[in-house]
Parts: structure tokens; C-alpha cells; sequence
């Protein structure tokens, strides 16, 4: 279907945007295919996720490097997302770590976070974890939840910093109330070990919310082992059970 957006009317676009997938979509792509940079990274997501439109990752990362062609800094990000997993590209973790560098630099926390986790690795770049630390901290100062929960693992790990559980508990808490799931785990766990069972279990049910298959399957096989009472039995049913 073929969209003329100099032809639409203002309530006719509003119309489209908030009618199904497909004509969403279908007006996305007459903005992508238009020059339009935001609507090319937006198109590029729908395409990566199927929304509204065939999934196709090849060609997702084509819209991202229009995009980001255009000093589109979330579309840089993708780009460097695409190069780190291999969506619609061959993997290339330097060419990764170069994206999210220079859209980190620019000001994108999403970015900052994902080149920390390059350096805090060393995955395509040179492990450094002091200035993955960096990276982390002023993206967690924009309230990138993730960045937050990050930095508590640095505290309770003690990479580069001394080793402050309650420095830890405090971000992993921050971490959970923003709505990251790892963050809401490790919240559960500090809870648990202080004893604080039923309150442990209401984050965990909320873990299974928003959390990676793969992340409840690790978490529920840490649970089973775990040590704090509760954790084996009730502790992976609730995060099971949040996960439905």
C-alpha cells in the first residue's frame, strides 16, 4: 500500500496511527521512505519486531543505518545492537562497540550502557572496567534503571570499587522500582538474605513480568539452590508464576 503524506490530513494521520499494526506501519514506512530519519528508526524497530509488518532483521538494519546516516543517535545504538547480536548482519562486537561509543558520546544513555557493557566485558573493545564504571554512573544519573542496576553489581562484586553491600542493596532497590528485571532480582535476593521473605517474593513475581525466558530459567535454577528459606519452593513459584 502506497501512502502520500502530503495528501493526509491531520486527522487523517491520527487516524492511521491509531488504527491497527499494519496501517501503522504501512504510514511509518510512506515516513521512512520519505527521508524522514525518525521514521526510519521507528520502521527499522518494526521491522526487527514484527510489528505490523513481516519481521525481516536484514532489512530493520537498513532503516537503522539511514538513520543513523542522519545523526540519528537511537538509530546509531540500534545499529551497533544489530552488529552486537547479529540481527539482519554478520556479528561484529568492534563495529558494536564503536556505534554505542559514539552514541554514547552524543549523549544517548541507552548507548552508554550498552558500550559499558562492551568495556566492563571486553567484548569487541579492550576490557576497562573503570571506565565502564564511568559510562554506567552518568547513565544511571539519567535514570537508565539497567545502568542503575549495573552499578550495584560493580559495588557488591567490587570491580574497581571497595566491595559496600548496602551501596549495592540501595542501587539494586533504585534498579527494581524502575522497572528493570534484573534489578528486581537482585532486589529479591538482598530482601531474602535480610530475611525479608514475603517481601523477596513480591519482587520475584514481578521479575517473571517483563524478564528473558532465559533469565527466569537461570534465576529459577539459582532460586532452587539457594540457601534462604522459601526460596526453593515458593521463591520459583512466584517467579513462574509471574511470568505467564
Amino acid at each position: 500500500m502506497t501512502i502520500d503524506l502530503d495528501t493526509l490530513s491531520p486527522a487523517a494521520v491520527a487516524a492511521r496511527l491509531a488504527g491497527s499494526p499494519e496501517e501503522r506501519a504501512a504510514l511509518v514506512r510512506a515516513g521512512a521512505e520519505a527521508g524522514l530519519a525518525e521514521a526510519q528508526a521507528v520502521y527499522g524497530q518494526m521491522l526487527l519486531d514484527g510489528a505490523g509488518v513481516a519481521a525481516d532483521p536484514r532489512a530493520a538494519f537498513g532503516w537503522f543505518n539511514k538513520a543513523a546516516a542522519q545523526h540519528h543517535v537511537m538509530a546509531l545504538n540500534m545499529v551497533g545492537r544489530c552488529y552486537d547480536l547479529g540481527w539482519g548482519t554478520a556479528p561484529d562486537k568492534a563495529k558494536a562497540a564503536e556505534c554505542y561509543r559514539i552514541a554514547a558520546g552524543q549523549g544517548l544513555d541507552w548507548a552508554m550502557y550498552n558500550y559499558a557493557t562492551s568495556l566492563a566485558l571486553g567484548d569487541g573493545v579492550a576490557e576497562d572496567k573503570a571506565a565502564a564504571l564511568g559510562w554506567l554512573e552518568k547513565a544511571a544519573g539519567m535514570g537508565n534503571a539497567k545502568a542503575i542496576n549495573f552499578v550495584g553489581s560493580f559495588h557488591e562484586d567490587g570491580w574497581v570499587v571497595a566491595r559496600d553491600m548496602e551501596i549495592a542493596a540501595d542501587h539494586y532497590a533504585r534498579a527494581a522500582e524502575g522497572g528493570d528485571f534484573r534489578g528486581a532480582f537482585n532486589h529479591a535476593r538482598m530482601l531474602g538474605e535480610a530475611g525479608r521473605t514475603d517481601e523477596a517474593l513480591g519482587w520475584l513475581g514481578r521479575v517473571g513480568e517483563t524478564a528473558t525466558p532465559a533469565f527466569i530459567d537461570k534465576a529459577a535454577a539459582w532460586l532452587a539452590a539457594s540457601d534462604v528459606p522459601g526460596f526453593p519452593t515458593d521463591g520459583v513459584t512466584a517467579l513462574r508464576r509471574g511470568a505467564r
